[in-house]
């Protein structure tokens, strides 16, 4: 059984003194670092909303991991923790859903 685990992000117009197009770069470049943390990873995609194609939040990760455990190892990984202070300094909003298939 794997598990499934869907961030997406909406960015605070201005933030750490730089615009939203600015950090949402910055921020799929920090989750791209993050993508081979932990064994099990089995899929890792951070993705900046696109123009012409619809899109209610500005970055989205979609990752894939072997198992719980595997998943629960990526949470708490020094290098992930690292990079939490900054995301939440930027987004305003934040929905998250993990699910097992």
């Amino acid at each position: 059984m794997t598990v499934k685990h869907i961030v997406l992000w909406k960015l605070k117009d201005f933030a750490e003194g730089s615009d939203k197009a600015s950090n949402a770069r910055k921020l799929k470049d920090l989750l791209d670092s993050c993508a081979n943390l932990v064994p099990g990873t089995l899929g890792f995609e951070a993705v900046l909303a696109q123009p012409g194609l619809e899109a209610t939040y500005d970055v989205i990760l979609y990752s894939e991991f072997a198992s719980k455990e595997a998943l629960d190892a990526y949470q708490v990984h020094p290098e992930h923790v690292a990079i939490k202070p900054f995301i939440a300094a930027v987004r305003s909003e934040r929905q998250c859903m993990d699910y097992e298939i």
